[in-house]
């Protein structure tokens, strides 16, 4: 069967991947949610490592459903390297093998509204442990974000970090990364411990479970075991909130009318950024399967 010109393309959502089965299953629920948002469309999902179908074989599978146009929508919080160049180099391939069929690119969940909300919820319900004296401005809150070499994706989790903090009036706020990017995550708690909060609240900015959700626990509980006078707690990540899953959709609706936007403006592979220099132009590849669990 070939699709008909009146029919919707398919929809591809493409997640990381992860060796962890937990990790999977949340990214598979939310596809779920997806797909019963939107009962007339064929939603699949593909995966860059780790997990099958990778996007090359998840597309193919589209292809010999009949579908010719596919819209391709990145389960990623941030643009950085993979949206920015390893997913459009498969999907630019996959094109280009199989002139027939027309794929339209998703941007990124980026720095959305509705994802602020989730942050607030996932927070406040952390909040919870502490007694009744509680006090945000007695709290400092640190934002956790993958960590990047790409300086635009790193800075939008410093501006997720800025507006939790001025809109939900913490003491404090610090934004710290798991990997890459400084400062990485014990070092930013140990130096903040200076400043003399006996509370603090650890927020993952990080979509599913997987090594990095982990990671942020370990570094948290070894940060409390060497200062058992402040209480540290980890917010919950975002996961599959139906506000995740609206913003989803909003993309989906956004790529479809020509509107998917990304942040030329500081891409370093388009204008020299500071110490990015030798990064313009540099040519676009595939994803090096280096097998980091993320």
């Amino acid at each position: 069967m070939t699709q008909s010109p009146a029919s919707p393309p398919a929809v591809l959502l493409i997640g990381h991947g992860t060796r962890r089965a937990a990790g999977v299953a949340e990214f598979r629920a939310l596809a779920d949610q997806l797909q019963q948002a939107l009962p007339d469309r064929a939603c699949l999902a593909g995966f860059l490592e780790l997990v099958e179908p990778d996007l090359p074989e998840a597309l193919e599978r589209l292809r010999r459903q009949g579908f010719r146009r596919v819209t391709a929508l990145p389960a990623l919080l941030l643009a950085a390297g993979h949206v920015k160049n390893d997913i459009p180099a498969i999907l630019n391939a996959f094109q280009a093998e199989h002139p027939e069929m027309s794929i339209t690119f998703g941007a990124d969940l980026g720095i959305h509204p509705n994802l602020l909300q989730v942050a607030r919820e996932r927070i406040e319900s952390a909040e919870a442990e502490f007694g009744a004296d509680y006090d945000r401005r007695d709290t400092l809150l640190v934002v956790i974000g993958r960590g990047s070499s790409d300086p635009d994706a790193n800075s939008n989790i410093s501006k997720i970090t800025r507006m939790l903090w001025e809109g939900m009036g913490f003491g404090w706020a610090e934004t710290a990364y798991t990997a890459v990017a400084a400062p990485l995550m014990a070092e930013a708690l140990e130096r903040t411990h200076q400043l003399g909060f006996q509370r603090a609240i650890v927020f993952p900015y990080l979509l599913f479970t997987g090594r990095l959700v982990e990671q942020v626990r370990a570094t948290v509980a070894a940060h409390q075991e060497r200062h058992p006078e402040a209480q540290a707690v980890v917010a919950p990540y975002l996961n599959a909130h139906p506000l995740v899953v609206k913003t989803f959709l909003e993309r989906l609706a956004e790529a479809e009318a020509g509107e998917a936007r990304m942040n030329c403006q500081f891409c370093p592979y388009r204008t020299p950024i500071v110490g990015r220099e030798d990064w313009r132009g540099a040519p676009q590849t595939g994803h090096e399967h280096d097998h980091h669990d993320h």
